[in-house]
């Protein structure tokens, strides 16, 4: 009697075990994305809110305090015709522990869309649409989250470069979920959603030349939504042309939910 050879064997195995994997259904289920948006009529979002202005022709930096909340009306339609919610915001001057200024008065700062599709969840304000969320919500996933925003969105505001490939940009999730805490506050269940990370010069050690920073991050909470935000756009201009700042950056985060 002949016996099949120890390589045959061996490849035999091999065989095997590729057909099996080929023929393994992923077992992976998603998260639903609409889990980590402010979408039900009626809850709010309390946030500080720390912006970033360039003043005095660019040349002085300033940090601005507020306090922003966002509250869920009702569900509409958005302006492509869609199922959408609308979300009022509200911004006061924030006051701080050490301060004896009394609080300020919510004023109306404008309305933004919220509108979730099948895998997907789309924000829109003053007609820039951004996908904030998608799935599979499961680390490392990308998507171009920018790609319906057109050439230099920021340009009637801003001269700089940064929001020239905007469209390009790849979200991405972090990680997976996790506990995340911010000046004394404790968020669970959250998920990181990287948009930009570049600089050029900055710290701005040689002020001779020319400085940029484009970074965008988010993070959500399950059942909850948005807890924490930086966006900062700017970029330096050295002399002769300067020196001078010209953009703006926003630090956000909850303090605050119903």
């Amino acid at each position: 009697m002949r016996f099949p050879s120890l390589s045959r064997i061996f490849i035999a195995a091999i065989f095997a075990s590729v057909l099996f994997s080929c023929n393994k259904k992923e077992d992976f289920v998603s998260e639903d994305v609409k889990d980590y948006l402010l979408i039900t009529p009626g809850k709010y979002i309390t946030y500080r809110l720390d912006s970033m202005v360039f003043t005095n022709f660019g040349t002085t930096t300033e940090i601005h305090k507020y306090q922003v909340k966002h509250v869920v009306d009702a569900l509409i339609t958005d302006n492509l015709g869609r199922p959408g919610y609308r979300v009022y915001r509200f911004i006061r001057d924030s006051v701080d522990a050490t301060s004896w200024t009394p609080a300020q008065p919510w004023t109306n700062s404008g309305t933004y869309f919220i509108t979730p599709l099948t895998d997907q969840v789309e924000l829109i304000e003053d007609n820039l649409r951004i996908i904030k969320l998608h799935m599979p919500v499961r680390e490392s996933f990308s998507w171009k989250g920018n790609k319906y925003l057109p050439t230099d969105p920021y340009g009637q505001y801003y001269g700089f470069s940064n929001d020239d490939n905007m469209a390009d940009w790849d979200f991405y999730y972090d990680g997976g979920s996790t506990s995340f805490s911010y000046k004394g506050n404790n968020y669970s269940n959250v998920y990181s959603i990287e948009e930009a990370d570049e600089s050029f010069n900055v710290p701005i050690t040689i002020p001779t030349a020319y400085a940029a920073k484009s970074r965008a991050v988010e993070k959500y909470s399950k059942n909850i939504g948005l807890v924490y935000r930086e966006y900062e756009l700017w970029e330096y201009q050295p002399p002769p042309v300067g020196p001078y700042k010209t953009g703006f950056g926003v630090t956000q985060w909850m303090i605050d939910h119903n």
